[in-house]
Protein backbone atom coordinates (compact mmCIF):
# COMPACT_ATOMS: atom_id res chain seq x y z
CA UNK A 1 0.00 0.00 0.00
CA UNK A 2 2.72 2.17 0.87
CA UNK A 3 3.59 2.05 -3.01
CA UNK A 4 0.06 3.11 -4.33
CA UNK A 5 0.76 6.63 -2.01
CA UNK A 6 4.10 7.48 -3.25
CA UNK A 7 2.52 7.08 -7.09
CA UNK A 8 -0.36 9.42 -5.73
CA UNK A 9 1.69 11.78 -4.32
CA UNK A 10 3.55 11.97 -7.33
CA UNK A 11 1.04 12.09 -9.85
CA UNK A 12 0.11 15.14 -7.71
CA UNK A 13 2.99 16.89 -8.00
CA UNK A 14 3.19 16.33 -12.06
CA UNK A 15 -0.30 17.88 -12.17
CA UNK A 16 0.64 20.71 -10.18
CA UNK A 17 3.81 21.34 -11.77
CA UNK A 18 2.14 20.99 -15.38
CA UNK A 19 -0.50 23.73 -14.05
CA UNK A 20 1.79 26.05 -12.81
CA UNK A 21 4.43 25.87 -15.48
CA UNK A 22 3.74 29.11 -17.12
CA UNK A 23 3.82 30.80 -14.10
CA UNK A 24 6.94 29.44 -13.13
CA UNK A 25 8.84 29.98 -16.71
CA UNK A 26 7.55 33.80 -16.37
CA UNK A 27 9.28 33.90 -13.03
CA UNK A 28 12.16 31.52 -13.01
CA UNK A 29 12.94 31.39 -16.86
CA UNK A 30 14.29 33.50 -19.76
CA UNK A 31 11.25 35.73 -19.23
CA UNK A 32 11.45 36.31 -15.91
CA UNK A 33 15.32 36.98 -15.96
CA UNK A 34 14.92 39.56 -18.65
CA UNK A 35 12.14 41.41 -16.74
CA UNK A 36 14.93 41.49 -13.38
CA UNK A 37 17.86 42.71 -15.62
CA UNK A 38 15.04 45.73 -17.20
CA UNK A 39 14.30 46.54 -13.65
CA UNK A 40 17.56 46.69 -12.67
CA UNK A 41 18.27 49.20 -15.73
CA UNK A 42 15.33 51.18 -15.33
CA UNK A 43 15.95 51.43 -11.51
CA UNK A 44 19.20 53.30 -12.42
CA UNK A 45 17.39 55.89 -14.36
CA UNK A 46 17.31 59.82 -13.13
CA UNK A 47 14.84 62.04 -13.68
CA UNK A 48 15.85 65.31 -15.38
CA UNK A 49 13.06 68.04 -14.64
CA UNK A 50 14.13 71.19 -16.65
CA UNK A 51 11.54 73.52 -16.95
CA UNK A 52 13.92 76.45 -17.59
CA UNK A 53 15.19 75.17 -20.44
CA UNK A 54 11.54 74.32 -22.32
CA UNK A 55 11.00 77.52 -24.23
CA UNK A 56 14.85 77.41 -25.40
CA UNK A 57 14.16 74.04 -26.50
CA UNK A 58 10.73 75.21 -27.82
CA UNK A 59 12.45 78.18 -29.87
CA UNK A 60 15.49 75.84 -30.99
CA UNK A 61 12.69 73.80 -33.12
CA UNK A 62 11.18 76.57 -34.40
CA UNK A 63 14.31 77.51 -35.74
CA UNK A 64 15.09 74.43 -37.10
CA UNK A 65 11.72 74.35 -38.61
CA UNK A 66 12.32 77.42 -40.49
CA UNK A 67 15.19 76.56 -42.25
CA UNK A 68 13.39 73.71 -43.71
CA UNK A 69 13.44 73.43 -47.53
CA UNK A 70 9.37 73.52 -48.80
CA UNK A 71 7.73 72.90 -51.64
CA UNK A 72 4.82 74.53 -52.74
CA UNK A 73 1.62 72.84 -54.28
CA UNK A 74 2.57 74.96 -58.23
CA UNK A 75 6.31 73.69 -57.97
CA UNK A 76 5.05 70.25 -58.19
CA UNK A 77 5.27 68.57 -61.56
CA UNK A 78 1.16 67.34 -62.24
CA UNK A 79 1.56 65.83 -65.86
Amino acid sequence: MGWLWIALLTCAVAVLVAAEWPRLTSRFGWEGRDARSRRRRKAQFKLVDTEDDSDEFAASVERDLAQLPTTSERDRDLS
